[in-house]
């Protein structure tokens, strides 16, 4: 079924910057969407090391240190490395957030970053890539059944240095000028994916666009108290609407609080650089008639003031950590053995790394936390019980033993199906595929606990 643009859509963009309607349209009946995927640096140095992923590469994104195009679209469910976190499925265009990122951002020194609305986690994914490991990303979701998918693909991506919260925008004002930077990338009208997503054409409408609109002011709102006096905004949608991308610009900026900053295409081409009327801020639009990408907008805002890079807050209760002897248990397995603090959560044990602790526990005062830094699982009478986070984690040490296994194996294992494997040993056991570790076993007499968490399970044949 070919694809109708409405009249009231197209008439709503003739005014502005890049849209071109005959090539427009052209592009959205004619030609089908690109699919691109985002290399996980920590787990995936190249992907053409791998035979699935490596016939389909295509050329790289412009504007992503990790970013490919592919030929076609697989079905990632089936591919045991897409369940590994060695990359994410990510539509091009936005991951210009990288270069928003690394030219915006202050250098070597450890930040703090917001990511509001992340679910179900590309550009959290994104940002844990590009930020040090001694800086602390926040990804927060408020729509609680989000957040469970936004947990699931932040524990794959194996990092310890981030906290996953369910937040109402308005809950970070307990956390004044906490945050370097702030990321909001905003629910809108979602125009700019309608060669992705052709049913959402029916539900376009200049009410909608408007309802966006306000509702992205409220959330902006919301959240400005939370970033540091010379910390940076950066705002994004997927909207080709002037009222929720430059329009929003200039609310931003009508207080005399924020500032528009440039980003640097760096001679790419396509991406239409534009002013917002009142205040002259730039924003980057992309158009998929002029790139190999979807619809998306973004923005930079740098807040007034000095950047103050130490910020004193106070933990108000005393956390419950482990014994000594528990910490030099549970020390062993990691790389790093004196990198992290161990709390308890609950029945498990948390390891957050140093650096980052106090800033976790404060946030845990103030904040619903779903995640942080990586659930070990439970100790029990001296021996730990490993979980799917740990096993999952980079940081891990090579402490239990390896299992490798076959595609139809690894397959069977993500289906939570029983798995028949060959091996010498007992006990825990982590199950790599090509590499990387998908899960954690257990070898008994006479079988094998498959302990992939069940909710994540394929469950296609």
């Amino acid at each position: 079924m070919q694809l109708e643009l409405p009249y009231s859509f197209l008439n709503s963009l003739q005014t502005v910057k890049g849209f071109d309607r005959n090539n427009f349209i052209e592009a959205h009946t004619l030609n089908k969407p690109v699919t691109s995927i985002r290399l996980n640096p920590a787990k995936l140095k190249n992907a053409k090391d791998d035979s699935f992923l490596a016939s389909l590469l295509d050329e790289k994104v412009p504007w992503s240190k990790y970013g490919y195009y592919l030929k076609g679209r697989p079905s990632f469910t089936l591919d045991p490395w897409f369940h590994a976190g060695a990359y994410y499925v990510q539509e091009a265009s936005s991951m210009f957030l990288e270069q928003a990122l690394e030219q915006c951002l202050p250098k070597n020194i450890p930040l703090r970053i917001l990511d509001l609305c992340a679910a179900p986690g590309g550009k959290s994914t994104h940002i844990q890539s590009v930020i040090s490991p001694e800086s602390l990303l926040v990804s927060n979701e408020v729509i609680k059944p989000r957040v469970n998918i936004l947990t699931e693909n932040i524990t794959k991506w194996g990092a310890c240095n981030v906290v996953v919260t369910n937040n109402d925008p308005k809950d970070f004002n307990r956390l004044p000028h906490f945050f370097d930077c702030i990321v909001v990338d905003a629910p809108c009208s979602g125009s700019g994916l309608f060669r992705k997503d052709p049913d959402a054409v029916t539900g376009w409408s200049l009410q909608a666009v408007n309802h966006c609109s306000q509702r992205q002011q409220r959330i902006l709102a919301d959240v400005m108290g939370a970033l540091k006096p010379g910390g940076i905004l950066i705002y994004s949608t997927c909207s080709y609407s002037y009222e929720e991308n430059e329009l929003i610009s200039d609310w931003i900026c009508e207080s005399g609080e924020f500032t528009g900053m440039p980003v640097n295409p760096s001679q790419l081409n396509g991406i239409i650089e534009t002013k917002s009327n009142l205040s002259k801020s730039p924003g980057y639009r992309f158009y998929p008639d002029k790139l190999k990408g979807e619809g998306f907008y973004i923005s930079v805002f740098k807040k007034k003031g000095e950047a103050n890079l130490l910020h004193e807050f106070k933990i108000k209760n005393k956390p419950e950590l482990v014994s000594k002897s528990a910490q030099q248990i549970l020390a062993a397995y990691f790389t790093h053995k004196n990198y992290f603090n161990f709390l308890k959560w609950q029945d498990d044990i948390l390891a957050i790394p140093a650096p980052l602790f106090n800033a976790v526990l404060y946030l845990q005062q103030n904040l619903y936390i779903k995640k942080a830094g990586i659930n070990m699982g439970q100790l029990i009478r001296d021996q730990l019980i490993p979980s799917h986070d740990l096993v999952l984690s980079k940081a891990m040490a090579p402490v239990l033993p390896l299992v490798k296994v076959n595609e139809q194996t690894a397959l069977d294992f993500l289906r939570k199906k029983e798995i028949h494997i060959e091996a010498s040993h007992k006990g825990w056991s982590i199950l790599q595929y090509k590499g990387l570790p998908l899960g954690i076993i257990k070898i008994l007499q006479g079988r094998i606990n498959n302990y992939y968490p069940a909710a994540w399970r394929i469950l296609n044949k």
